[in-house]
């Protein structure tokens, strides 16, 4: 049984349909790439997963439970934790703040101090400038502090949007080192990523989007020697 499972969902924005009958499947410790050019429809897939947006067909299920309505507020609950692209950090607030945001739920509010310090011993920097204001940290700071705070809440799967857009190439390995680091923990996640190489060394799995509909799927090896991957994505 899948720990994801996205089974024809079709959904968009008002009268625009974004998303056409996408299937996807994410294995519990499992690390898959959602690839694609803007506006292939990947953030409306992960909306979708999160509730921020509702379905017009399709299902979703949870560990063999169609979540399919549920409430986006709710699956959180669930062990979903999903960082937007920008990375939702609240700048006027201190870093400090910013982590205790993240035990907001109630499996997670009675380990969110412990869990915080957890975040301070991996991403020292961020506790040396605990007390500071989150929007004056640098950009890879702050894709560190959006990850550390998602960490708080112990999350099932972890739902990364673009986390290397706007870095610098040096902070992006940074980034990639700290998504691996996670891997090797066994922390499920979904990831979009306009990098392919970048994406599938992180990922077990791919999937490519092209126009809201999945066009080629496989395992990371599989889509690196793919033929029509590689002359799209890899201008090879």
């Amino acid at each position: 049984m899948a720990m994801l499972s996205l089974k024809n969902i079709s959904t968009g924005y008002g009268g625009l349909k974004v998303l056409f009958d996408v299937n996807l499947e994410l294995e519990q410790g499992e690390v898959v790439a959602l690839v694609g050019s803007n506006g292939a429809g990947k953030t409306t897939l992960l909306r979708a997963v999160s509730g921020l947006i509702p379905l017009t067909s399709g299902h979703i299920s949870w560990m063999g439970t169609d979540i399919t309505d549920m409430p986006g507020y709710k699956r959180p609950e669930l062990g979903i934790a999903h960082i937007p692209q920008g990375w939702g950090i609240l700048g006027s607030l201190t870093i400090h703040d910013n982590l205790m945001l993240g035990g907001y739920t109630p499996g997670s509010r009675k380990k969110r101090i412990e869990n915080i310090e957890k975040a301070y011993e991996l991403y020292p920097v961020l506790k040396e400038r605990k007390n500071k204001l989150a929007g004056t940290l640098s950009g890879g700071q702050q894709q560190m502090l959006a990850i550390a705070r998602a960490l708080i809440m112990e999350p099932k799967l972890l739902i990364l949007d673009e986390p290397s857009l706007g870095l610098a190439p040096l902070v992006v390995e940074g980034v990639f080192e700290i998504i691996q680091g996670l891997k090797a923990q066994k922390t499920s996640m979904l990831i979009i990523e306009q990098n392919l190489l970048q994406a599938l060394n992180a990922a077990d799995r791919g999937y490519v989007m092209e126009t809201g509909h999945i066009t080629i799927s496989g395992t990371s090896d599989e889509l690196r020697e793919n033929p029509d991957v590689q002359k799209a994505y890899l201008g090879i």
